[in-house]
C-alpha cells in the first residue's frame, strides 16, 4: 500500500507543478488516497487508480482499437455527470479519443470485464469544465467492456 500511497502523492506533485490549484488537488488527493486504499485497487505511473470489478474472458484492446462500452461517470461525491444508459445503451468510440485515463484504463480491461477507473484530473479534463464536470475535477467511472469493434 506504500507504493500506491507514494503514486498518488507523485501524481498530486506532478498536477501543483502543472499550475493546478492547491484545492483541487486536495480534492484529488482525498478521492484518489480513498480508491487506492480499496481492496485490489492498483495506482498507475500516470496517477490513474484502477479496480477491477468482474474480470472479463475476452481479448484485450490496444489503443487504436474502437470498443464498445458501458459507463456511469460521477464525480467523488456521487454526483453522476454522464452514463452510456442515458444515450440508449453501449456507446462505440476510438479508445485513442477519449480523455487519457479511459484508454489506459481499458486496455487493462478484457471484453466481459468491468472495472472503476479513478482518474486524477491530469488524465481527465484537466482545468477545462467540460458541462458539468468543474475544472481540475477527479473522475469516478464504472465502465464495462462490452466489445471491440
Amino acid at each position: 500500500m506504500t507504493s500506491r500511497l507514494s503514486s498518488v502523492r507523485l501524481a498530486a506533485a506532478l498536477a501543483i507543478a502543472a499550475g493546478f490549484t492547491a484545492v483541487a488537488h486536495a480534492d484529488d488527493a482525498t478521492a484518489l488516497n480513498a480508491a487506492a486504499k480499496e481492496p485490489g485497487a492498483v495506482v498507475t505511473a500516470s496517477g490513474l487508480v484502477f479496480k477491477s470489478l468482474k474480470e472479463g474472458t475476452g481479448a484485450s484492446p490496444k489503443g487504436t482499437d474502437v470498443v464498445k462500452a458501458n459507463y456511469l461517470g460521477k464525480l467523488p461525491d456521487g454526483t453522476k455527470f454522464d452514463a452510456s444508459a442515458d444515450h440508449g445503451g453501449p456507446i462505440s468510440f476510438p479508445l485513442n479519443r477519449v480523455i487519457a485515463c479511459w484508454t489506459e484504463g481499458l486496455q487493462k480491461m478484457k471484453v466481459g470485464g468491468k472495472a472503476k477507473l479513478t482518474c486524477p484530473s491530469a488524465i481527465a479534463y484537466g482545468s477545462r469544465s467540460m458541462g458539468p464536470i468543474p475544472s481540475n475535477a477527479t473522475l469516478v467511472f464504472e465502465v464495462e467492456l462490452v466489445g471491440i469493434n
